[in-house]
Formats: C-alpha cells, sequence, structure tokens
C-alpha cells in the first residue's frame, strides 16, 4: 500500500514512464502521478500534497528551474526533495539549480539503479521507515550501474565543430568514404554527435535526421548501447548553440554486409515534446540538408 506520493514533470512521456516504472518496481510504498510541464505541476501541487519532486529542466509553458523557485517559496513545500532530472549537466547550470534549492541532480540518461539511489539519498529516513513496514529491502543488486550524474557534473570536452571531409591520421574516426562527383570545394562537410548513454558516450557521424529520428555512423570499436537504452544525442545546430535530444536506441545494425564490418549504424528515435527544440532541430535539419546537395 503506497504510504508516499512522488509527482514527476517531464515533457516527454517516454522519460515519464521511465521514472514511474522504476519507482513502482524498486519502491512500492510510493505513489507516483505525473505533469508534462511545469505550469501543470504547480497546479498539482496546488491541490495536494506531495513527498517528492522528479522534474526535468527544459519544458515548455514552466521550466524546471522555475518550478523549483516558485516551489521554494511555498512554505508547505520549503523542504521538500527535488531532483532535477536533466540532460544539461555543464556546471553553470548545476550551481544555479544547488543555489535555488535543488536536494539533488541526476543527469539523463540514467540508469534506475542511479535514480534510485538519489531517491533514498533525499529521502532517508522517511523512505526507510515507509519501506520498513511493507518488510522490503531497498538494497540495490551488487552491481549496480555507476551513477550517471557524475559523468555529466564532470567537466566534458566540447563536440568538435563541423569539418570538412580529408583524409584521416592513424587511429582518427573516419566514416565509410563515397565516392561523389562533386569537386572538393562543394562537397558536404560533416555533421558531429555525440550520443550519451547511462554508461558510456558515443562518437558518431550524423548520416540522415528528421524530427522523429537521427541515424549515425560510428566505429565499432568503441561501446555501443542495447536496443531501447536511453541516449541524449548532442548536436552543434550552429552559433556555439547545442541541441540535447532525448531519446531511446531504435536500431543497430552493421554498415556492410560481412561480419569484420569497422562501421555501425545506430538510430536513435526522438522523445522530446518541447517546441522549442523542435524548432532548433528544424533549423539544423534544413542546413544539414542543404549541405548534402
Amino acid at each position: 500500500m503506497a504510504m508516499l506520493k512522488a509527482l514527476v514533470v517531464d515533457d516527454a512521456s517516454f522519460v515519464r514512464d521511465l521514472v514511474k516504472r522504476t519507482i513502482r518496481q524498486r519502491f512500492p510504498v510510493i505513489e507516483t502521478t505525473d505533469a508534462q510541464n511545469g505550469r501543470r505541476a504547480q497546479s498539482l501541487m496546488s491541490r495536494g500534497m506531495f513527498d517528492l519532486i522528479l522534474c526535468d529542466w527544459e519544458m515548455p509553458e514552466m521550466s524546471g528551474l522555475e518550478l523549483l523557485q516558485w516551489m521554494r517559496q511555498q512554505p508547505q513545500y520549503e523542504k521538500v526533495p527535488f531532483i532535477m532530472i536533466t540532460s544539461r549537466g555543464d556546471k553553470d547550470h548545476v550551481i544555479e539549480a544547488v543555489k535555488e534549492g535543488v536536494s539533488e541532480y541526476l543527469g539523463k540518461p540514467f540508469s534506475p539503479e542511479g535514480l534510485s539511489k538519489k531517491i533514498i539519498k533525499v529521502m532517508g529516513s522517511t523512505l526507510t521507515t515507509a519501506m520498513g513496514r511493507t518488510g522490503k529491502s531497498m538494497e540495490g543488486p551488487a552491481d549496480a550501474f555507476k551513477e550517471s550524474a557524475a559523468l555529466l557534473t564532470q567537466k566534458r570536452e566540447p563536440i568538435p565543430a563541423p569539418v570538412t571531409q580529408p583524409t584521416p591520421a592513424a587511429g582518427a574516426f573516419a566514416p565509410p568514404v563515397q565516392q561523389s562527383s562533386k569537386p572538393a570545394a562543394t562537397r558536404s562537410t560533416m555533421s558531429l554527435a555525440s550520443i550519451r548513454f547511462a554508461e558510456s558516450t558515443l562518437k558518431s557521424v550524423v548520416k540522415d535526421i528528421n524530427l522523429t529520428e537521427v541515424r549515425v555512423i560510428a566505429r565499432r570499436d568503441q561501446e555501443f548501447p542495447g536496443i531501447l537504452d536511453q541516449a541524449v544525442v548532442d548536436i552543434e545546430t550552429g552559433e556555439g548553440q547545442m541541441a540535447r535530444l532525448n531519446g531511446y536506441v531504435h536500431q543497430l545494425q552493421a554498415v556492410d554486409k560481412r561480419q569484420d564490418t569497422d562501421f555501425v549504424s545506430v538510430s536513435i528515435r526522438f522523445v522530446d515534446e518541447d517546441p522549442k527544440k523542435m524548432e532548433d532541430l528544424s533549423r539544423f535539419i534544413a542546413r544539414f540538408r542543404a549541405g548534402k546537395r
């Protein structure tokens, strides 16, 4: 029987479902309610009381940071745990969230173990007591994954800007080269993408992209994810702007029809529903297709 209540806030229903499923499986004493943005969450929080808030940062209508700021001004929510779950892991944003009173910060993509540890940490004895009444243990598996947030709070190397396709140096990444009839000066440039998973990051080249998915080519000697694994696709969209698109692995396929192929094609389906992200992605797609002509 549920004794505690948690509110899961994210504009992507896929992410909300992942969080709710993890809580349902590992903490049966917590009942979950979800909201697609901060404005909806604010309405639910005004009408009822929640013991835990798990919230995305970038959402339409009201961001996670704005919801956190409002929440800390409400006497009944002044000390309620707030976990920010987001693909934004740069140091400045972490510091900003901490200043506004965030309890913990978890980076996308996350593992169930990483999320569980954060929930246990912020809820402390409240959760321990509730779980104890059911006779269930909160211990995770012995080989629990490392928390993905640790990767995101470290300083990451910036993704290189798109460059022309030269002859690669030894050991450098290079996708399969196709012969082109265009003069060298007019051939399209490569768009590089860094795809983050809970336990690894895949360096790749964008082969095709639309509003629902991206297909990239990556060297086989890297660590690859599994089908349906969460992913965050980092792409430079121009003028120093970075798109961080949430999704999941839809397809893995060998580039060549032989077992010893050096390259693998990875398709990532997007789950973001934020109009701003879709607008930025549309502009990038237009430039990408223009460069392929």
